[in-house]
């Protein structure tokens, strides 16, 4: 059977290169570059407007102009928890381990370019999003093919509509929204002592009692989780860079030098690249904001805004909070501290991180929770996510039925730990198996919503300039 398991992650393993390979990431990077270009820098130069739009979007006279299922601000906290996960963490602590502190330059490049791309698909999803039944809101790429292909390419975006929605579920109900999270929370946990059975029963029930509730539910729990963990992860990770405050000029440093330098073996490290610094930045910065994925735009989709632009606006910042703040401030822990080079990876690299600058108590809690609450989140943000491709494909009729899937697949992760921990099994190749599905799916999902943004990149340059040109001053004067 271990034999048997082994095969099939190798397997998993080769496909996963072939689909992270450099046509996805060029492609990625080249369409964040086309659309910022395109835009005109939206992302600098509409950012403080954009930070703005989060505490509130301007005032319009009659309410009917405002349409949508949730707030804006709802939207992008429920975007942001599916956003904001082990990615954050472990993601980083991957990328440097093995590509070095360059690695860092190279991620906060395809954020960058990552925000324009999240800008447009989200306007998007707003622009051509639909209604179905009582209030209940679509959208998302599958839509936006749909609808903004669909008129003059019919069969062709009917194909690319169904394979979005089809890997979108499988990433959702296989991979990134269910048991790679499970798995974070029930390790964390175990670190407190707390029964890893005990902890997945537990999970299975809280997520069962919100899910059940839908997209209002969902996003109502991450109003209250995704800004607190937020800022219990930010202020922990400044508290080790006030520790080591004198470290940080030399880290910036080092980041810019081995961005376009190879970085020598050092302790635990091996050393890296140039081009392999290039790969696993960007591979794991758009793996952490999902910039150009189309999974944020599912859940903007739903939001009550006054104009695609606003939406598009709200939604870039969770790519810039995503990955140019909470990542970097991650990567550079990693690299004040030294835990960098050596020989841990992953969550326990970022650990040993904080518990050099706190103490082991103190930053191990830290990391531990701040996994669990980032997993968590990403779970219900999935949730969505899934919902909405399953409505695309099979109507509206199939939710409820679909939820109650969705948590089925999340209750078998209990037989999954129950099994590990009577087989005495410490080798997780089966759970690592599952990371690889889940990077598969993305990867996947990218391809067709990739392909939308560029044949609709002319849609969303003319909706901005009716919006800055024309919307935007009416409101103003009203």
């Amino acid at each position: 059977m271990d034999n048997f398991i082994s095969k099939i992650a190798e397997l998993l393993n080769s496909f996963d290169d072939l689909i992270w390979g450099p046509p996805l990431l060029v492609l990625l990077i080249g369409i964040g570059l086309l659309l910022t270009v395109s835009l005109r820098f939206v992302q600098v130069k509409r950012l403080p407007l954009a930070l703005r739009y989060i505490v509130s979007l301007p005032p319009y006279r009659g309410a009917a102009k405002s349409k949508g299922e949730i707030s804006s601000f709802a939207a992008l906290c429920t975007a942001l928890g599916a956003t904001i996960g082990t990615g954050n963490i472990v993601g980083v602590a991957t990328a440097v381990s093995l590509g070095g502190p360059g690695a860092l330059f190279w991620m906060f490049v395809a954020a960058f370019l990552g925000m324009a791309t999240k800008y447009a698909e989200c306007l998007l999803a707003v622009k051509f999003r639909e209604t179905k039944g009582n209030g209940y809101y679509v959208g998302g790429p599958m839509y936006y093919i749909k609808n903004g292909i669909g008129p003059k390419h019919a069969t062709f975006a009917k194909i690319l509509a169904v394979a979005f929605a089809v890997f979108g579920i499988m990433a959702g109900c296989l991979g990134i929204g269910t048991y790679t999270q499970l798995n974070a929370i029930v390790d964390a946990a175990s670190q407190f002592q707390i029964p890893k059975v005990n902890c997945a029963i537990l999970l299975t029930v809280i997520l069962a009692l919100i899910i059940l509730g839908g997209l209002r539910s969902v996003s109502a729990a991450s109003q209250k989780l995704v800004p607190l963990m937020g800022i219990f992860y930010v202020v922990s990770a400044l508290c080790v860079l006030w520790t080591y405050a004198e470290q940080i000029p030399a880290a910036i440093r080092m980041i810019f030098e081995y961005a376009f330098t190879p970085a020598s073996a050092i302790g635990g490290f091996t050393g890296a690249t140039v081009l392999m610094a290039i790969q696993k930045g960007i591979a794991r910065g758009v793996f952490s904001n999902e910039a150009g994925l189309g999974s944020a735009p599912i859940v903007a989709a739903s939001a009550r805004t006054n104009h695609p632009v606003e939406q598009g606006l709200v939604n870039m910042t969770g790519t810039f909070i995503d990955t140019i703040i909470i990542c970097m401030m991650t990567g550079l822990t990693l690299i004040i501290t030294g835990a960098w080079c050596s020989e841990t990876s992953g969550a326990a690299m970022t650990t040993l991180a904080f518990t050099t600058a706190l103490g082991p108590t103190p930053g191990a809690c830290a990391v531990n929770l701040s996994l669990m609450l980032f997993a968590f989140t990403t779970i219900l943000g999935w949730s969505s996510y899934a919902e909405k491709c399953a409505v695309y494909l099979f109507g509206l009729n199939c939710k409820i039925y679909f939820r109650i899937v969705f948590i089925l697949f999340v209750a078998s992760y209990i037989l999954i730990v129950m099994y590990v921990d009577m087989n005495n099994i410490s080798d997780r190749t089966a759970i690592n198996s599952v990371w690889v599905v889940s990077d598969i799916a993305n990867g996947l999902m990218a391809f067709p919503n990739l392909i939308a943004l560029f044949m609709l990149r002319k849609v969303v340059v003319s909706e901005t300039v009716d919006y800055f040109r024309n919307f935007l001053p009416k409101a103003k004067r009203q």
